[in-house]
């Protein structure tokens, strides 16, 4: 009973997705033909909340399920690897018309051909988990 709240989240989520039209292909389509600010409105948005998460983060004034601050790692930069990685998941994105948050919700709306979308996405991130040592990063 107490992971409800993290359901609900998730159904808020969705919801949100679905009504903004970000599972919506022709909109993605849009975006990568630079034809509409929809899209970029919406990553825009996702930017601000993330940025102020992450400030809250750091504050300790949202922890962890468990109570514990949140830790987060400062990572190398790199220009290159940023330009590949961001390169392979925009063209995933394009391809299948939809990046990883849509992916569940596009199930849940019946679209149930995204299921492969869905295996390419975790076999991708089991790839790069077996791999991450050996990648230049």
């Amino acid at each position: 009973m107490k992971y409800i709240k993290f359901l609900l989240i998730g159904i808020f989520f969705g919801i949100i997705l679905t009504k903004s039209e970000a599972i919506s292909w022709f909109r993605i389509y849009e975006m990568f033909k630079f034809q509409s600010f929809h899209m970029y409105g919406i990553i825009a948005t996702a930017i601000t909340f993330s940025s102020l998460f992450i400030y809250l983060f750091k504050k300790g004034i949202v922890k962890d399920f468990y109570g514990n601050k949140i830790m987060i790692k400062t990572k190398r930069k790199g220009f290159v690897r940023t330009l590949v990685g961001g390169t392979i998941f925009g063209l995933g994105w394009a391809l299948a018309g939809a990046c990883p948050g849509p992916i569940f919700v596009l199930i849940g709306y019946g679209a149930f051909p995204i299921v492969v979308v869905l295996f390419g996405a975790v076999m991708g991130a089991f790839l790069y988990g077996k791999l991450n040592d050996k990648l230049p990063n």
